[in-house]
């Protein structure tokens, strides 16, 4: 069975145990090579056309005003089809208690009708939050498998946990 890994991810200033830190990767994409390395998959960055501030406090507030207006923010690429992949993997940081809102800009157009489909999200304590409902409202069609979080400031280190969480999960 073929896997996609679709992620979102922010290099530069991150909150990092209690402290804004400058990452020169950022941990949802370790994360998301990990899992696309096990599982021996697919992967595709979601970036966005408007960059987000290069400030931590200033990118909070973009990402809240997104959410509050329920914004699609334009994507630099966006996938046509998913029709050759029987897993989706969704990878992102915790942003308010979801996904960044231009994953759901994505999500949004795309085909989940018989994909199996689970959530990763790096957080700085939320765990999963709000990421398999938000899979369940996005991914119609779908089956919202079991999710893996990642402490941020462990991505670094998660391989063996990504490992395990694949052999356990994607199918």
């Amino acid at each position: 069975m073929s896997t996609l890994v679709i992620y979102y991810s922010r290099k530069g200033q991150n909150y990092v145990n209690g402290s804004i830190e400058d990452l020169k990767k950022g941990n949802t994409k370790i994360v998301a090579e990990y899992i696309a390395k096990a599982a021996n998959a697919d992967l595709f960055e979601v970036e966005t056309e408007k960059e987000y501030s290069s400030d931590y406090m200033t990118c909070t507030e973009e990402a809240q005003d997104e959410l509050r207006a329920n914004a699609r923010p334009a994507l630099k690429k966006m996938l046509t089809s998913i029709e050759e992949y029987d897993n989706i993997i969704v990878a992102g940081p915790c942003w308010w208690g979801t996904y960044p809102m231009a994953i759901f800009t994505l999500l949004d157009t795309l085909n989940f009708n018989g994909k199996n489909v689970y959530p990763v999200m790096t957080h700085e304590g939320s765990g999963l939050s709000g990421a398999p409902l938000a899979l369940k409202r996005h991914c119609q069609g779908g089956v919202v498998g079991k999710g893996l979080a990642i402490h941020g400031a462990d991505a670094d280190i998660s391989e063996e946990a990504c490992i395990k969480w694949v052999k356990n999960n994607i199918k």
